[in-house]
């Protein structure tokens, strides 16, 4: 069994920054890669961004510059610092991972329930 729990959402102001943490736990051997996909009312999740086992990161075009991901190897979290949030960040915001249970296990894909993230003009 394979958890991934978000926290650090809320409800800011534009300009304002947010730090989103996600916990990995569960029966993992590695985590391949982990990131940040977020979902708008009325629209598809879409990638934020994601970083590998070697830390190479990819950001989506309308984040780049303003948020930044790193992972904790450790205590397999990752982590989103969100700054100068603008009103159309706003959404839910879902940590996924592809993780190893063993070995020899091919990777699967997990994902959190969510948490929201609410910015006010």
């Amino acid at each position: 069994q394979v958890q991934l729990v978000e926290s650090g959402g809320g409800l800011v102001q534009a300009g304002w920054s947010l730090r989103l943490s996600c916990a990995a736990s569960g029966s993992i051997f590695r985590i391949n890669s982990i990131g940040w996909y977020r979902q708008a009312p009325g629209k598809q999740r879409e990638l934020v961004a994601t970083i590998t086992a070697g830390s190479s990161t990819n950001y989506a075009d309308s984040v780049k510059g303003r948020f930044d991901i790193s992972r904790d190897n450790d205590k397999n979290n990752v982590y989103l610092e969100m700054n100068s949030l603008k009103p159309e960040d706003t959404a839910v915001y879902y940590c996924n991972a592809v993780i190893q249970r063993s070995s020899w296990a091919r990777g699967n894909g997990y994902w959190g329930q969510g948490t929201q993230v609410t910015v006010s003009s």
